[in-house]
């Protein structure tokens, strides 16, 4: 089951139906809407029509890839996938029109749009469909699979296991393994067709090991209260987490159930935001930071040529820092320490930090320090507004203190966030405080819209001139 190939499967077919499709409406509107009969290799030999096939696949490629459609391959769903398919059409349709065909027009502009994205959209999509019903076809049969476990080790876990088996068409579970709530525990039913991988406290190494994609949760009453310990754990996991539905009262208000798949399981979800909203969100950082780039480069170079005359070493600095899902990577700030101020590991800055030059400190109260993380927004790791990632050890030591901590990891972090403008940022002495913060980001998770994300950038935009005197 190669994800990649199964990616490349749906980006080649769209490229050619996408060219196929700008193909049948330029003979169409050559021949009927514009009037002007051509025969068909006067038509064809069109120099619109050659730039045409360079120029229109490729936008459908960035529109599809920005909506997150080569994405979770196997998972699609052909309702879904086809719904979101005439969304994206119509859309693009119009785009096109009134970007490379509106000239062209005098008249007949409706008959030209609903040619253009019915034939756009019923090649596409009839194509995108047998393309995902032959996967789920092959799911149902068991050919392809989820790298999936059970936790739990009683009889509700045999008796999932026995009907997830037992069934027709498969939902998809490979299983690796299970894992008992204790230690000590062992199920010899279960251990007859599953390999005790260990306990909930080796759950971390088991998903890393094993690539486990999915989490059956199958634990009994009594371990409701470790079930639900465990399950904010796994939240920051880019993992699918299903349960037998007489958990539900288990879990009741800690999440939000998304839908019954069969009779055996329920997924649950915290994912509060659709792909489209995510793919409008992404839209929106990538031109903010285009903008802040090239509009802002006279700030870049003046705060390039302070922080470099401030204090030997280099002007950017770069440290790992943990994003969506738990994944590190390697956030850069313009240099506020002097060189090697981390040397003993990091730590988070505190008033008077002897470890921060006169400019950085400067930086660091109106934020500017900040500025080349757009960079990180153009390459995916953050977005504008959301969750601030920490230094991996901090990440480390707050996942065993704070709690729901790793369900901030469900989304992609930001330059700013909700707790930054509420003053949660620099010092943070206590775990209260930090605690504090991460209730600032859930809350920021759970109510996320575009009003929101503008709310927090023009309070940001507001502490950068009168100075945060909470960041030290």
């Amino acid at each position: 089951m190669n994800k990649i190939v199964q990616a490349l499967k749906y980006i080649i077919s769209d490229w050619l139906m996408a060219a196929l499709a700008w193909t049948v409406f330029f003979v169409y509107r050559k021949t009927s809407l514009d009037q002007s009969v051509e025969s068909i290799n006067v038509i064809l030999k069109d120099p619109k029509l050659h730039l045409g096939l360079l120029i229109i696949p490729f936008f459908w490629f960035c529109l599809y890839l920005m909506q997150g459609q080569y994405s979770n391959v196997f998972r699609k769903s052909r309702l879904t996938e086809t719904g979101q398919t005439l969304l994206t059409s119509a859309f693009g349709a119009i785009i096109i029109f009134f970007t490379l065909l509106i000239n062209d027009y005098n008249h007949t502009y409706y008959k030209s749009i609903a040619a253009l994205f019915l034939i756009h959209f019923t090649l596409t999509a009839i194509v995108r469909f047998i393309i995902t019903s032959q996967n789920a076809h092959k799911i149902h049969r068991r050919i392809y699979g989820f790298n999936s476990i059970i936790i739990g080790s009683g009889n509700k876990a045999v008796q999932i296991f026995n009907e997830l088996e037992i069934m027709k068409k498969s939902m998809g579970n490979k299983f690796i393994g299970y894992v008992s709530i204790e230690e000590e525990e062992k199920n010899a039913a279960l251990s007859a067709h599953l390999n005790q991988l260990g306990s909930t406290k080796d759950l971390k190494n088991i998903i890393e090991k094993y690539q486990i994609e999915e989490v059956i949760l199958a634990g009994e009453h009594h371990e409701s209260e470790i079930i639900k310990s465990l399950l904010s754990k796994l939240e920051g996991k880019n993992i699918i987490i299903k349960t037998i539905p007489d958990m539900e009262d288990i879990l009741a208000g800690s999440v939000k159930m998304n839908s019954i798949l069969g009779a055996a399981l329920i997924e649950i979800s915290s994912d509060h935001m659709p792909q489209w909203e995510k793919s409008a969100k992404r839209a929106f950082d990538i031109v903010f930071s285009i903008c802040a780039l090239t509009l802002g480069s006279p700030i870049y170079i003046t705060l390039a040529i302070l922080v470099k005359t401030s204090s030997k070493g280099p002007i950017f600095f770069l440290q790992e820092r943990i994003g969506i899902h738990g994944k590190p990577f390697f956030i850069i700030k313009f240099r506020t320490m002097y060189v090697d101020a981390e040397k003993m590991g990091p730590a988070l800055s505190k008033n008077n930090d002897p470890r921060i030059t006169k400019t950085g400190r400067i930086l660091r109260k109106t934020r500017l320090d900040e500025l080349p993380q757009f960079w990180n927004v153009l390459m995916g790791n953050m977005s504008v507004v959301g969750p601030r990632p920490h230094p991996t050890q901090l990440n480390i030591q707050s996942m065993e203190l704070v709690d729901n901590y790793m369900l901030r990891h469900m989304v992609i972090p930001g330059i700013t966030g909700l707790a930054q403008v509420n003053g949660c940022r620099g010092e943070t002495r206590t775990t209260e405080d930090m605690q504090k913060r991460v209730n600032f980001d859930l809350y920021y998770i759970q109510r996320w819209n575009f009003w929101l994300d503008l709310q927090i950038i023009i309070q940001t935009v507001i502490n950068i001139f009168r100075g945060d005197q909470n960041a030290y």
